[in-house]
């Protein structure tokens, strides 16, 4: 339900919470082969609703970048410190965070596009996401200060994690991670999807502009404290 209210209102954000909590009860890499076709599931509800909504333009970019992203973290599947990327990203989220509340000014100034700094952090965003379903912080690094409406900002984070979610299924596959089992379990919480999804656009439509922007920036620093938490666990615990 988390994952759904957040994808379908604000753009992924506290939505990461969900391989943390299922790994409390699986191991983590059998959390991120469920939650995977739940998040399939879900980018169809979350396109359809916002299909008239997202940036075609940043999608140029942000799309290549992401694939880049997902063929490095394939490659580099089995060799990865997902502890360390935790701590990584989360200690972007959180001085990311940070940097936005202590502007001043700035925090009203929109960023202009700049496609090289797009590629880059949609790259981080689909390694990220193929690691643990943590590609969030990443992408809002890079969409949130442009200042775009804010439906327009969830389309478009839509859109691109659809993309990036189904190019995941064919590396998951190679792995060995869409096993039967797996499957199924997902297939017994596919039901919440539509309920969250269409939630989160409710919520969406019914909070202003600028408490929206604030909300999505808590979630971030909320999120990078996470993990900045289960990075520093893993890596010194």
């Amino acid at each position: 339900m988390l994952t759904g209210i957040s994808k379908g209102g604000f753009g992924a954000g506290i939505g990461i919470v969900a391989v943390p909590t299922l790994s409390l009860v699986v191991p983590p890499l059998q959390a991120v082969a469920i939650m995977l076709p739940i998040l399939c599931l879900m980018d169809i509800f979350g396109v359809w609703s916002y299909r008239r909504d997202w940036s075609r333009k940043l999608m140029l970019y942000l799309a290549p970048g992401a694939l880049l992203g997902i063929g490095i973290g394939t490659a580099l599947a089995g060799w990865v410190d997902e502890h360390m990327i935790r701590l990584i990203i989360g200690t972007i989220a959180v001085l990311f965070s940070l940097n936005y509340w202590l502007g001043g000014r700035r925090r009203d100034e929109a960023r202009p596009e700049n496609p090289v700094r797009g590629v880059f952090w949609s790259a981080v965003s689909g390694f990220t996401s193929f690691i643990g379903h943590a590609g969030g912080p990443p992408l809002q690094v890079y969409l949130l200060p442009l200042k775009l409406n804010k439906t327009v900002f969830v389309g478009t984070t839509t859109v691109f994690f659809m993309a990036v979610n189904y190019a995941k299924l064919v590396p998951y596959g190679y792995l060995g991670l869409l096993t039967e089992e797996n499957l199924m379990t997902a297939l017994v919480l596919a039901p919440i999807c539509p309920l969250a999804m269409l939630s989160g656009v409710w919520l969406h439509h019914r909070i202003p502009e600028r408490p929206f922007y604030l909300i999505c920036y808590v979630f971030v620093f909320l999120v990078g404290l996470k993990l900045l938490r289960d990075g520093v666990t893993g890596v010194f615990g």
